[in-house]
């Protein structure tokens, strides 16, 4: 097993969207994840990488140890002859590190005119030295094929002639037209042990957003924090003319830079970004160090739907502007749709498998919350299926759906009035290009689903009509979509109630053969497993036959999201030592089980603590195979389960993903109200999982069949 150093071959190579890309694959596979920067301009706090690494996969490590040192002891060093020193200074930091990790990923050093001695060839040094594989990215951006392919031929060389031990090139930013041409003589290029992968240029990653801009220039922000500072900045306009003039130089996207104390101008862009006649404004730049007036202040703190930023610089317009245009593009931490972006162009253009056995990562039983995320969407993406979100208004549903597109993780379909959502789309700063927008009210399939939902319900009394009305509601015509085979799945209630969002598949979809009862789970993200939690959405008060049915099919659950069930039927008692109408249902429940699925490992009844604490599961049930192992836990009634799910995830910090819904023939899951973009996510990730099932299932019933 072999360490990663990635190294780019000159500046503007998009090398952090490979580390991110690296760190995503190796963090999934269960391991203890390092990253490691040789080198940083002042400290760990001010760098953007190590912050971006840290925070999205949780390193347990402080700053301190995921660095070799400053650029200033850098430049001291080898000014003074102390070059070894050098490398010794990084190994000894480098092998702390190592010491704690299973594996580490290593970032290499910048070409910004930090220390200007150090070329491309320290890389190969460092890399040697620490005993890293090697992986080469090389510029693509603004190259024909032939230049691409030079550049990675010179990068190669460099590396193998200072001993380098290649793992694999990697050419990124190449325009779409010329991607089949540099990929097939880029691999004619390669000896036949390396792999190369070209990646294709992927236009929001060149692009700084508002706050990366403004951390760049150390500049203060005036108004519109949060998601405001996430806003792409396509190019910048420099203002210093009358309003009139002025608003036909704004383009969409633009950052506008101007004196702070030119109140019109900064008027003038906040009109303008309101206006559906004029393109969206990304922020403003105020210089001089001066302030809007008072009275524009005012104003800007009463706009609260505003997704403008001002930020604020002590330099003069002319400098700033040149300061500007000297911005590298990076991704900052919580920049979800970068983040989104170079995972989406990473994962569809590189064999994750393969170049993972290549640097043959072993598998523990670890599985963390990032993890187990990444295996959703993963699996999502294999086969995509066509999900649909009926909740087109709420703001949580459009990130998820733009996070969705950029991953690629399915087909989706939103719902509600195409005019309404772009308009919010472009207040959000989104883009949801290849996200179908269908608007039930005037749907040239409304009236084929309500004849389909009239002949499914007419002997409840339903007239055509009213078939007719229901389908203007979102969840009906979401669901009778899936009914319909024109969705594979439905993800809804982020603002609608568990019962609304469930009872349409109740009345058409139903259940499985074999299942009698619909149940539901929550996937349980502890820190380093992932438990099953049901039933803690649907059933009140299940009796025996009902409890061994949402144990049966929790443990289906399990199983097919990679967990192996060994299944808890918890009670107020632990074995045979309680009596009582509560704890015998659960007895019964798991004699039901065992008759009916003999190869499942279930026992109980038993208490949560023995369910999962082997030291306590050692006195009360030693001979249970489960007891203090249990990754399955079945509540006896919806009041105890959907408290303790909710105790759990508030005391621990788990992530609570679900309610999942089984025992359906299609799926159709449910969101909390309360839930989050990422929530959302996860949960279509999952619907795809179960529709991808689905659909293997009834292929090999027909199979039997025939």
């Amino acid at each position: 097993m072999q360490n990663v150093y990635i190294a780019g071959a000159s500046s503007g190579s998009g090398k952090a969207a490979v580390i991110l890309g690296f760190m995503e694959m190796l963090y999934a596979v269960n391991r203890r994840i390092g990253f490691f920067r040789p080198m940083v301009a002042t400290g760990p706090l001010d760098d953007n990488l190590i912050s971006l690494i840290r925070d999205r996969y949780d390193l347990p490590f402080p700053p301190e140890m995921l660095y070799g040192c400053t650029a200033t002891v850098a430049r001291r060093l080898i000014g003074g002859g102390q070059y070894d020193e050098f490398l010794k200074l990084i190994m000894d930091k480098y092998k702390r590190l190592e010491d704690e990790c299973d594996l580490v990923v290593v970032s290499g050093t910048d070409f910004r005119g930090l220390v200007p001695s150090l070329e491309f060839d320290f890389n190969a040094d460092l890399a040697n030295n620490l005993g890293c594989a090697l992986v080469v990215v090389v510029r693509g951006f603004g190259r024909r094929p032939s230049e691409a392919v030079q550049a990675l031929q010179l990068a190669h060389e460099s590396m193998r002639n200072r001993g380098g031990d290649v793992l694999a090139c990697v050419i990124n930013g190449v325009a779409p037209e010329y991607l089949d041409q540099v990929r097939e003589r880029a691999r004619a290029l390669m000896p036949a042990q390396e792999r190369v992968y070209v990646l294709p240029e992927q236009p929001m990653l060149r692009m700084s957003t508002v706050g990366e801009i403004g951390q760049a220039l150390g500049a203060k922000c005036l108004h519109g924090a949060g998601d405001a500072l996430n806003q792409v900045v396509t190019s910048y306009k420099v203002a210093d003319m009358e309003v009139q003039d002025f608003l036909n130089h704004v383009e969409d996207g633009c950052l506008i830079i101007t004196a702070g104390d030119r109140s019109d101008l900064i008027l003038a862009s906040l009109a303008a970004d309101a206006s559906s006649f004029y393109p969206r404004v990304a922020g403003l730049l105020l210089t001089g160090g001066q302030s809007p007036a008072p009275s524009v202040q005012r104003l800007l703190g009463g706009l609260e739907r505003t997704k403008l930023s001002l930020l604020s610089v002590k330099t003069d317009t002319f400098q700033a502007s040149l300061n500007v245009n000297r911005i590298e593009p990076t991704i900052l931490p919580g920049d979800g749709r970068k983040i989104a972006s170079a995972l989406g162009v990473f994962e569809s253009n590189v064999d994750v498998d393969e170049l993972r056995e290549r640097i043959s990562v072993r598998h523990s039983e670890r599985i963390t919350p990032l993890m187990f995320e990444y295996q959703l969407i993963r699996r999502a993406k294999s086969i995509p299926r066509r999900i649909v979100l009926p909740e087109g208004g709420d703001e949580r549903v459009l990130r998820a759906a733009e996070i969705l597109q950029l991953r690629r993780v399915a087909d989706l379909t939103v719902l509600g009035n195409p005019e309404r959502i772009a308009r919010r789309c472009a207040d959000l700063g989104l883009k949801l290009d290849r996200v179908r927008i269908i608007d039930p009210a005037t749907s040239l399939n409304r009236e084929r689903y309500a004849r389909v939902y009239y002949e499914l319900r007419k002997h409840k009394g339903i007239s055509e009509q009213m078939a007719r009305d229901v389908l203007m509601d979102v969840s009906y015509f979401g669901t009778l979509m899936v009914y319909c085979g024109d969705a594979d799945g439905m993800v809804s209630g982020a603002n609608h109630t568990t019962q609304h969002t469930i009872r349409p598949a109740f009345e058409t979809i139903r259940t499985m053969p074999g299942t009698k009862q619909v149940s539901s789970v929550f996937f349980m993200c502890m820190p380093d497993r992932v438990l099953v939690y049901g039933d803690c959405a649907i059933n009140p008060n299940p009796d025996a036959a009902q409890l061994a049915d949402i144990a049966i099919s929790s443990a289906a659950t399990a199983a097919a999201f990679g967990l192996t069930p060994l299944i808890a039927m918890l009670s107020y008692s632990t074995g045979s030592s309680g009596k009582g109408e509560d704890v015998d249902r659960v007895r019964e429940a798991v004699r039901i089980v065992r008759e009916r699925r003999p190869d499942l490992r279930i026992d109980g009844p038993m208490q949560y603590d023995a369910a999962v604490d082997a030291s306590v599961a050692a006195s009360k049930m030693p001979e249970s195979t489960v007891a203090g192992h249990a990754t399955v836990f079945i509540f006896p009634d919806l009041n105890t389960g959907n408290n303790i799910y909710k105790a759990v995830q508030r005391c621990s910090g788990a992530v609570a993903i679900g309610s999942i819904l089984q025992g359906l023939k299609k799926p159709v899951n449910d969101l909390s109200r309360g839930c989050t973009v990422t929530d959302i996510v996860n949960t279509v990730a999952i619907t795809a999982i179960q529709a991808q099932i689905e659909v293997r299932a009834a292929a090999k019933s027909e199979a039997q069949i025939e």
